[in-house]
């Protein structure tokens, strides 16, 4: 998995909010974040594709994507990621990712 910096600030951004529709607690939210910083790689990016999709949050995926030599991003939000593809990235749900794996 890789990540950038303001990638990881939206994660937490996004998982702190109240209408987030998370229920576990705050505390257990944070170590999954700062668990997410330990292992995931840490990718700079020197060229940013903005604006390319319909929401600035989203380029933020794709670049790191791109700029990492991703081969999939993983997502539930597949519609708002489709020119990906235009990349050579494929963009799946969590479930048929897991099915892809060994």
């Amino acid at each position: 998995m890789a990540l950038s910096v303001p990638l990881l600030a939206e994660y937490d951004d996004v998982s702190t909010r109240p209408d987030s529709g998370i229920t576990i607690p705050a505390a257990a939210v944070d170590a999954i974040i700062r668990r997410l910083a330990m292992v995931a790689h840490k990718q700079q990016i020197y060229f940013l594709w903005r604006p390319l999709l319909p929401d600035p949050k989203d380029d933020m995926v794709l670049e790191v994507a791109i700029a990492s030599g991703s081969s999939h991003i993983v997502t539930f939000n597949r519609k708002d990621l489709r020119l990906a593809s235009q990349f050579g990235i494929v963009v799946l749900p969590p479930a048929e990712f897991i099915r892809l794996l060994p």
